[in-house]
């Protein structure tokens, strides 16, 4: 058997701006992960079958519909492979303990976690980039027009800056900082709020491609301050407030929710530095910044405030992952 997986991960700045060229800023979360199996079938069978055990599904990939992201990722890396469907034969189970259609990239873990799974069962070699790419393309099966920014920070295993378009860009994280993911309990696929802001950007093209430049304005603030040290102590506050600025300037786009906005409000009420919706918005997952000494109190008035988990995530330097040789 082989087995590969796949972190979750955070948008810090620039959600749905990054959609239309602008920066943003995206972590992996490794405290959950997407895993994926692959175990050799019976030959003379010719068959693939996937498991998808949190769906409570088994199907075979000759029966998968054209929009499965399952069976096109198999398919993509067969491809890419350059191994044929059919005469070959093995069983694809996926598990995850990333929370679905929350923000936190559960479809594209899934997928980079299968794609690598069967490069290992194959004893191929698959760079990062290589993987980004197949995952890319799963992807737009599920989310309609993305940004690209799931499929490269959770390939590459490593915080990214990412400008749509261009080569994904680590970045260095100066000095550690803590977040909380705390999560509303309501699904809200990325595609619908991606559909939305895109049909009301084609009515308002030029009030939305403000809020844009200034969602961009703030990813570029926030990468200035988490890339220096500050010695005087003002670097978490700086870092807290464009949060807040993010989160109202997502307000104006009309992705939030009564629902974020109250966990948001909790969280600074408690005594987070900032907090933010993280993702596609109107459900998923929220962010807030903490301190060691706010964060019992910060975790306790979120949960108060209706969060249904919240994840604590130290964003700190991942050494760059090597490539598989």
């Amino acid at each position: 058997m082989s087995t590969a997986s796949a972190p979750g991960k955070i948008i810090l700045f620039g959600e749905h701006a990054v959609v239309y060229g602008q920066p943003a800023l995206a972590v992996p979360v490794n405290q959950v992960q997407a895993t994926a199996n692959v175990s050799q079938g019976k030959r003379e069978t010719g068959e693939i079958w996937i498991t998808a055990r949190d769906l409570r599904r088994r199907y075979k990939l000759s029966r998968a519909g054209a929009n499965d992201p399952l069976a096109l990722a198999v398919r993509l890396t067969l491809d890419f492979l350059q191994l044929p469907i059919t005469n070959n034969s093995f069983t694809l189970s996926v598990t995850s303990t990333i929370p679905r259609a929350s923000g936190l990239g559960s479809g594209a873990a899934v997928c980079t976690a299968i794609v690598r799974a069967l490069a290992a069962h194959f004893n191929a070699s698959i760079s990062h980039a290589q993987v980004s790419a197949i995952v890319f393309e799963t992807e737009k099966l599920l989310h309609g027009t993305p940004s690209g920014i799931d499929n490269t920070v959770i390939a590459y295993n490593q915080p990214v800056w990412f400008i749509k378009g261009q080569p994904p860009e680590p970045f260095s994280v100066a000095q550690p900082f803590h977040l909380l993911i705390a999560d509303t309990g309501i699904a809200s696929p990325t595609k619908i709020t991606v559909g939305e802001v895109r049909a009301a950007w084609e009515k308002e093209p030029k009030k939305y491609n403000a809020l844009f430049q200034e969602i961009g304005a703030v990813a570029r603030t926030a990468r200035d301050i988490i890339t220096k040290v500050e010695a005087d102590g003002s670097r978490l506050p700086a870092l807290g407030a464009a949060m807040q600025l993010n989160h109202e300037l997502l307000i104006s786009l009309g992705v939030s929710s009564p629902e974020l906005n109250a966990l948001v409000e909790a969280a600074r009420r408690a005594g987070a530095l900032g907090a933010k919706l993280s993702g596609g918005g109107r459900g998923g997952n929220m962010l807030a910044l903490v301190t060691p000494e706010t964060s019992a109190q910060v975790e306790a008035a979120l949960k108060q405030a209706g969060a249904v988990r919240v994840i604590h995530a130290a964003i700190d330097d991942r050494l760059p992952t090597a490539e598989p040789s």
